[in-house]
């Protein structure tokens, strides 16, 4: 097990909203997909992540500076000005 791949993809799916939005539509492929790319994901972590919350993401993402976040073009604004994910 791999505290620290645990860390670097949950910081990452914090910040970087176009990985954000696939873990949301598919979570459980997108962290296969990371795993195939050499990233030590066990299938538990696999398993614990895609049962976590899936408003967790989002809700936590919108506490993190800007400054910190890679924005998605795929991202639409909202009549509101507020960004859809």
């Amino acid at each position: 097990m791999s505290q620290k791949t645990t860390q670097l993809v949950i910081g990452w799916v914090l910040t970087d909203e176009d990985l954000r939005m696939r873990f949301k539509e598919r979570p459980r492929e997108t962290l296969k997909e990371l795993q195939q790319k050499g990233y030590e994901l066990t299938d538990d972590e696999i398993d614990a992540l895609v049962r976590s919350d899936p408003e967790v993401w989002p809700a936590l993402a919108r506490r993190i500076h800007p400054r910190l976040q890679r924005c998605s073009l795929r991202t639409s604004i909202n009549s509101a000005g507020a960004r859809n994910e």
